[in-house]
């Protein structure tokens, strides 16, 4: 076997991580995840260093993970992704100007922050895209506690770009599509074009899944979640939601639920808006918060664009049957963020 790398995402529930292989037709070649205890880590922050670490060296010893090269996948609800418009430069210029032309935005001292710059389009000497900004304290210390294990952190990658990379071959390049990730404490919502991502939005919305439950109410176990899946064909096909009407459900739909629902329907109806905007094709739905009670029908009924669940079999093969439940959920994104390496 060739080369590999893992993506490698963490929460406040646990750490997860997908190891591909690199090349023309990456495969899933192992997965794991590791619960964490309470209080440890927020959504891609580290707080307590030693035990993450401790859960580090369980992951990739109980998933036998052949790589110790990572992508980091970022969703915090404390970065900022925006639409920005700038003059047109060099990249290697633009990246000394970007903290002073984006300071205003920040809420945090530019100096203290990781920017990036996503272009999309040029109009003469303007150049729009979008801003990516994160605290580098955050950053830099989920990369030191990976240096305690000697796991090396390759890239950080916005864990929205993933999913837009990871869905796209489910759509034709032309189609404008939504890809929705519901994790425990943050729904990520990208609108891309031939995986290309043109809106990102992070919704802090708490939705009760199974981790979260056990989280909340049970004493965190030093036992490994984990299961390995060796190269090899496979796929599974998307469940495609109907649509249903909003008085129907809305007594039977938890409060989070509810809200998810909306704030997802204005999410798509601010795209929608702009001049500019291309209707959207489809809606892909992901994460573990997919598998909650009400939200499926909750969001056919807010939205009318058709909707499609997506699991991890069917965005890269592997030799074994996807696995279950919402870990096959959750894949989805975390494979989304090791391709980002894998094309290069």
């Amino acid at each position: 076997m060739g080369k590999t790398i893992v993506g490698l995402e963490v929460t406040e529930e646990s750490l997860r991580a997908a190891e591909i292989s690199l090349g023309r037709k990456p495969q899933l070649v192992a997965y794991g995840e590791v619960p964490l205890p309470p209080e440890a880590a927020r959504d891609s922050e580290v707080l307590d260093s030693g035990a993450v670490a401790v859960a580090l060296r369980q992951l990739w010893t109980g998933a036998k993970f052949r790589s110790k090269d990572a992508v980091l996948g970022a969703a915090s609800r404390r970065i900022l992704v925006r639409e920005y418009t700038t003059q047109a430069m060099r990249p290697d210029l633009l990246r000394e100007a970007l903290p002073y032309q984006v300071q205003d935005l920040l809420p945090v001292p530019a100096s203290q922050a990781v920017l990036d710059f996503f272009p999309l389009s040029q109009d003469g000497d303007q150049v729009s895209g979008l801003l990516v900004a994160a605290v580098s304290e955050n950053i830099e210390q989920i990369i030191s506690t990976l240096a305690k294990v000697k796991v090396r952190a390759q890239a950080v990658d916005l864990a929205a770009f993933g999913l837009a990379r990871v869905t796209a071959p489910l759509a034709s390049p032309e189609e404008t599509v939504a890809t929705v990730s519901i994790g425990d404490h943050t729904t990520q919502v990208v609108i891309s074009r031939g995986g290309v991502p043109l809106f990102v939005r992070l919704l802090p919305i708490d939705v009760a899944t199974a981790a979260t439950r056990r989280h909340n109410t049970e004493a965190v176990q030093p036992e490994l979640e984990l299961a390995a899946v060796a190269a090899g064909n496979g796929s599974a096909t998307g469940l495609t939601v109907p649509s249903r009407t909003r008085g129907s459900i809305r007594a039977a739909t938890p409060p989070g639920v509810s809200d998810l629902a909306a704030r997802l329907r204005s999410t798509l109806a601010f795209f929608g808006s702009r001049a500019a905007a291309v209707p959207l094709s489809r809606v892909f739905v992901t994460g573990a918060g997919a598998a909650v009670d009400g939200i499926l029908p909750a969001l056919g009924a807010a939205i009318d664009t058709p909707m499609t669940i997506v699991s991890v079999g069917d965005v890269i093969s592997m030799s074994a049957p996807p696995p279950a439940g919402e870990v096959a959920l959750n894949l989805v994104g975390t494979v989304g963020i090791a391709l980002g390496e894998a094309a290069k």
